[in-house]
């Protein structure tokens, strides 16, 4: 198997893409703050004229993404675009779910946070799965929380026999240092347990389509920092792909700071899925 080109920066490529997709946690911030390179390589795209779509796996709606990426720094001035997984979640509830499944909703996850994702729609929030018509899992309540902690709600929501609308199909994502766990394990675990779930989001097609339309450019580059979402999805859209090695794979692709792995290990790990990137660079540098 040949290996992917090995970029030192966006820079090097740009001139074959005329629009970007780009992953937020772990490619552009943190979860808190934007990571070291951010800022300047957005910059640097913008002066290339490259159209740049962000593309998230939150289970929050666009419009509360971009507030959070002002928050941190990133303007508008530096993207075309967002689309989120939470935005997906919100059309497919408004457009099908809500009419199937009915509007009593158990909201698996913080409910402060992530209540902007049902706003708007004629939805009921209640207290316990047995009164429920379908469950919405947008993850964790607290980022110190354990896939296992959850195990009994979700237990209960089987016995229910309840559809589940996963907002997120993450599996757990960098917060600065500490590994959280993210609403695709707790899907991945109803699976198995022979429920039903609905995903939205990162790898599926519908998010991808819907960037390509704002991006309205044919050669486009996905940049991730995930095999099973960012790759996967840019491989199921036609795309072209990046793979940051510092993510959320950089416990099994870096020696040190950002010191890619050996040649043995890094076709090892490539070996397990069956796509791979386009490049692999260490951060979202230019």
């Amino acid at each position: 198997m040949s290996l992917p080109d090995y970029i030192e920066g966006i820079g090097s490529v740009a001139h074959k893409y005329e629009g970007f997709i780009l992953d937020l946690w772990g490619v552009v911030h943190d979860g808190v703050k934007p990571l070291p390179f951010t800022i300047d390589t957005l910059k640097a795209m913008k002066k290339a004229r490259r159209r740049i779509w962000m593309l998230s796996n939150a289970p929050r709606r666009a419009h509360v993404v971009e507030q959070k990426l002002n928050e941190m720094g990133v303007g508008k001035e530096l993207y075309d675009g967002i689309m989120t997984s939470g935005e997906a979640s919100h059309m497919a509830l408004r457009d099908k779910y809500l009419a199937k499944w009915g509007k009593k909703c158990y909201h698996l996850g913080p409910h402060e946070k992530d209540k902007n994702l049902y706003e708007g729609l004629d939805i009921i929030i209640v207290e316990k799965p047995s009164e429920a018509n379908f469950v919405l899992n947008t993850g964790v309540k607290d980022f110190d929380d354990t896939a296992e902690q959850y195990a009994p709600v979700l237990a209960e929501c089987i016995a229910a026999k309840l559809p589940m609308l996963c907002a997120n199909p993450d599996r757990v994502v960098h917060v600065e240092d500490k590994l959280v766990v993210c609403p695709g394990a707790f899907a991945d675990m109803y699976e198995k347990l022979e429920g039903e779930v609905q995903w939205f989001g990162k790898p599926y097609r519908s998010v991808y389509t819907e960037c390509l339309k704002g991006l309205g450019v044919e050669n486009v580059l996905a940049v991730g920092d995930g095999m099973m979402t960012d790759i996967a999805g840019a491989t199921g859209a036609g795309l072209d792909s990046a793979l940051v090695t510092g993510g959320i794979h950089r416990d099994e692709l870096l020696d040190g700071v950002l010191q890619v792995a050996d040649e043995t290990r890094l076709r090892e790990f490539l070996l397990r899925y069956p796509y791979k990137p386009s490049y692999l660079l260490s951060a979202f540098f230019w």
